[in-house]
């Protein structure tokens, strides 16, 4: 079952649903984009991996009790190969606490070289809230945009701030696609909630002609192969929309009846 939406379905957005959204929607554009490649090309999927130091506040570690009563061993340490006794360590230390973030993205390669043609990214929460996630995925968008591949970047996220693109219109969400031989110029889609995200070229080198995403489409096998209806709807759109778009979004909610079907 499709999504009701006609475009971007905003129930997508909450924070327990757009992880696997995300990595679902990576894969399921893999393949109508590999089809239309094939032979010359080549699509992999790879992934950006956001290592940070959690604060203090926010450090957890497994297998430690809150509280527990214990009591001093009296076995003899071991004796190592040359008949000495194994010392205690004089201090108890901790490592670094640490988080880390994969997201997947898409890139598409030659063949014959492996040379890298174009990536396609789908924005996550992390890109777009200041910090050291946004950092790192704005350091690396820019090598891409200061090399000879083609950038694809998909943001289906209302919240957080977007990755620069000089005037751009408002809207809610927006695909932009940075060709090699046109910068600093790019092809930019703005979109509002009540749109249907577009059918987009997916620019390759030369001789070679664009090929096409259909986004909606994608949205819409990812909806139905994750069965998404079946849960997204018991909780709210992530920001919450206005009284006016949220009127408007009722008349697609599904009834319970169809939560189940």
């Amino acid at each position: 079952m499709p999504s009701p939406f006609p475009g971007m379905n905003p129930y997508l957005e909450q924070e327990d649903v757009w992880h696997d959204f995300h990595e679902r929607f990576i894969t399921t554009a893999a393949e109508p984009i590999a089809a239309q490649v094939d032979p010359n090309d080549i699509v992999k999927i790879d992934e950006h991996v956001f290592v940070h130091e959690l604060p203090a506040s926010e450090r957890h570690f497994l297998g430690r009790a809150d509280v527990a009563v214990t009591r001093p061993s009296r076995r003899l340490k071991p004796l190592d190969a040359r008949g000495n006794r194994v010392m205690d360590a004089p201090v108890e230390a901790y490592l670094p606490a640490v988080n880390v973030d994969r997201f997947a993205f898409l890139e598409i390669r030659d063949r014959r070289n492996r040379q890298l043609v174009t990536v396609i990214e789908l924005l996550s929460p992390a890109n777009k809230r200041a910090g050291s996630n946004r950092d790192q995925y704005l350091a690396k968008r820019q090598q891409v945009i200061n090399s000879t591949a083609h950038l694809v970047e998909i943001d289906l996220l209302r919240d957080g701030k977007r990755p620069p693109i000089e005037t751009l219109p408002t809207c809610h969400y927006c695909i932009m696609i940075s060709r090699a031989e046109m910068r600093p110029r790019a092809e930019v889609w703005p979109l509002k909630l009540r749109e249907r995200l577009p059918l987009i070229p997916i620019p390759l080198r030369p001789p070679d002609p664009d090929v096409t995403l259909d986004v909606q489409e994608v949205l819409h096998q990812v909806y139905d192969r994750a069965r998404y209806q079946s849960y997204v709807y018991d909780g709210v759109p992530e920001p919450s929309l206005s009284e006016d778009d949220s009127d408007w979004a009722r008349q697609f909610l599904p009834t319970p009846m169809e939560k189940l079907a």
